[in-house]
């Protein structure tokens, strides 16, 4: 099988999926698993990836997501009768089935179902702890100028929130929103998170932060962006890593 991959996450789930040597294409973003993609030839970005190019590779199934590829490039691809699959989980659970969906696509059902099922497992676990304890409030900043953060409508924030975190702009309209250092400041988190990606936060950010907001220094913290927002073979980890997160915050809220 001959298989093109437009979504880093996706990529990186083809190789756990066993079917790494099968990929033809993929995009200058799929980094990972390094340094096996290096051969893989690179045809162009998520967002303006070289159609014909991707054509003339001749590949059984193109993979996307809907939120990192475009709606046209997919309508380009079928049009010129390449085979494309097109996820957008929301969750952990929409993770699974996405990882079966995949494998299925791909001839890995037995590797899909073990990576499925382990997401499965864990997220049972941790909903099951989370149930019944007061929640800690918390921010997700992925970006600097401006100031952006997500909603309730994303997969990082159902997997913080499935950890037995609460959003504090989990009710925003759009799905990644801009917000000012008063409203973060106002909104009272628990915990500040500073993700690596899209935006690489560093340490200097959050003291940054701390002094705009007037918000205590120990309430923000730098987290791993791909762990908690590549949904596929990182999940189960990722869900452990949420929960680590938000426990850590609980602790110190605790303690005052």
């Amino acid at each position: 099988m001959r298989i093109v991959s437009l979504c880093p996450s996706l990529t990186e789930l083809v190789f756990d999926l066993g079917r790494g040597a099968e990929l033809v294409g993929r995009t200058k973003f799929c980094v990972h698993p390094a340094p096996l993609v290096d051969h893989i030839e690179k045809v162009g970005g998520t967002k303006n990836p070289k159609i014909g190019r991707i054509v003339a590779l001749a590949p059984d199934i193109v993979l996307l997501n809907e939120e990192e590829n475009r709606r046209e490039d997919a309508e380009a691809l079928r049009a010129a009768g390449v085979r494309c699959h097109v996820s957008f989980p929301k969750t952990a659970t929409d993770t699974a089935a996405m990882v079966r969906s995949i494998a299925a696509a791909i001839d890995a059902r037995h590797e899909g179902e073990r990576i499925a099922a382990d997401i499965e497992t864990r997220h049972r676990r941790v909903t099951a702890f989370a149930r019944g304890r007061d929640p800690v409030r918390f921010a997700y900043l992925i970006w600097r100028e401006p100031w952006m953060t997500v909603s309730d409508d994303t997969f990082v924030s159902a997997l913080l929130t499935d950890a037995g975190g609460r959003n504090v702009f989990g009710d925003r309209a759009d799905r990644y929103p801009a917000v000012t250092v008063e409203e973060l400041a106002g909104a009272a988190p628990d915990v500040v998170l500073l993700s690596t990606e899209p935006f690489p936060f560093k340490v200097s950010h959050a003291d940054e932060l701390a002094t705009l907001t007037g918000v205590a220094r120990d309430r923000f913290h730098i987290v791993d962006g791909e762990l908690l927002s590549w949904h596929g073979s990182r999940t189960p980890a990722g869900i452990d890593y949420a929960e680590s997160a938000i426990e850590q915050a609980r602790g110190r809220v605790a303690g005052g």
